[in-house]
């Protein structure tokens, strides 16, 4: 007898934790390259610019942010978990190029399909959330998806940055493709599909009117509505200044004669209090709205970042990676509880998608932006305009969420 279709994170502990679980693996696929690939760019590939040292980013970014677009449409019109376990098909070779390649060309491409990876696969364990808890709990519900992917990163790259601080290299990639092919059983054996919990909430919301053309939910999430607008670029600039947190902390941290260890940690720690930190700030949103977490969040990203140059230091190093972390899970969880307040049951999918491609269409921005300000100007002056710029978001946030208030 098949069981009753109800919404709510009680009510779907057992699917809702599978895909916890889940999401920790995408984290880990990522978190491994967090400190690895910048470090091997240099020390292995022999890559002076700092453009080219990031090119792994801007692929990896623009590849990540078409998959969300596309895995938004298809999850409404294909349904989600195919969309799942496409991206960890594409996701098993990832770690066996980066372990074997001949060239830097070779690193490149592997983040090409890491990004699609991500795309599909962390997507749909976002959207599949929301089915299941319906509207009263999505905050709670994104808050410990995005936690615990976020967690994964931070220890991935910790403990990366160890085991290759040892030489063994190869065994992070090695670990990784474990994560992989374990991930994708899981997915294809466990997972169930969502979609009656889509049509459950839509009947409860009431009779819909029709859907839109993606054209519409592409132009009305990406400007029309100032809620979702404001969304957008919040998320763009929160992954520009990550795109440059992965790509040139290590590097800055090792030109102020940090240790590899050291570097692996002060690195980590940035990405684990945003984790960690997700667990509270979720339910929060749903408590006190969206507004006062996206906009404080924001600017205290960019206040870290401009600390970080005026206090250099262990100490200071340590400040600035707690705020910056704390300053992104104010607002991650937030951002996607927003978009998914704005949108309707039957295109949310594509909406979260829409919003997904400016998010992560950040890490390309960031990664060129840090750079070409790096390779002209010096790191620290690339770390000091973009956390201007962090704080500029916040501010714009708050002139667009405040002027339109409905929702929350």
């Amino acid at each position: 007898m098949t069981a009753p279709v109800r919404l709510g994170l009680r009510e779907n502990l057992a699917q809702f934790s599978l895909l916890v679980l889940i999401n920790g693996f995408v984290g880990a696929m990522v978190g491994m390259e967090r400190v690895v690939i910048p470090i091997l760019a240099e020390e292995a590939y022999g890559l002076a610019s700092y453009v080219a040292v990031l090119s792994f980013i801007i692929t990896f970014g623009s590849a990540k942010a078409l998959a969300n677009l596309l895995a938004g449409r298809l999850g409404d019109q294909y349904g989600r978990k195919k969309l799942l376990i496409a991206g960890w098909m594409i996701g098993i070779p990832v770690p066996l190029i980066l372990m074997w390649a001949p060239s830097w060309g070779w690193i490149v491409f592997a983040n090409v399909l890491l990004g699609m990876n991500q795309g599909f696969s962390w997507t749909m364990t976002v959207v599949m959330k929301i089915d299941l808890v319906g509207p009263k709990q999505r905050g709670l519900a994104l808050g410990i998806n995005e936690s615990v992917g976020y967690m994964a990163v931070g220890g991935a790259a910790f403990f990366s940055g160890l085991i290759m601080a040892s030489g063994a290299t190869d065994l992070v990639f090695q670990i990784a493709t474990g994560i992989a092919i374990v991930a994708l059983l899981v997915s294809f054996f466990f997972v169930r599909e969502t979609a009656q919990h889509v049509s459950m909430e839509a009947g409860e919301v009431g009779d819909a009117p029709d859907v839109p053309s993606f054209q519409e939910v592409f132009r009305r999430t990406s400007w029309t509505n100032r809620r979702m607008f404001a969304a957008c670029q919040a998320g763009l600039v929160n992954n520009l200044n990550d795109g440059l947190a992965w790509g040139l902390f290590p590097l800055f941290f090792a030109s102020l004669g940090l240790t590899l260890a050291e570097v692996s940690g002060a690195v980590a720690l940035y990405p684990l209090v945003w984790g960690v930190g997700q667990l509270f700030t979720g339910r929060l949103a749903d408590s006190i709205g969206r507004t006062i977490p996206i906009v404080s969040g924001m600017i205290l990203q960019g206040m870290s970042l401009l600390f970080l140059l005026s206090e250099p230091g262990n100490l200071g190093i340590t400040l600035a990676m707690i705020g910056q972390g704390m300053g992104t899970a104010l607002v991650y969880p937030s951002l996607l509880a927003l978009i998914s307040d704005a949108s309707r049951p039957e295109w949310r999918s594509s909406s979260l998608g829409v919003y997904r491609l400016w998010r992560d269409g950040g890490y390309v921005v960031g990664a060129v932006m840090a750079g070409l300000l790096a390779d002209r100007l010096g790191l620290g002056v690339s770390i000091g305009i973009i956390g201007g710029l962090t704080v500029i978001s916040g501010l714009v946030a708050l002139v667009n969420l405040t002027s339109q208030q409905e929702g929350e």
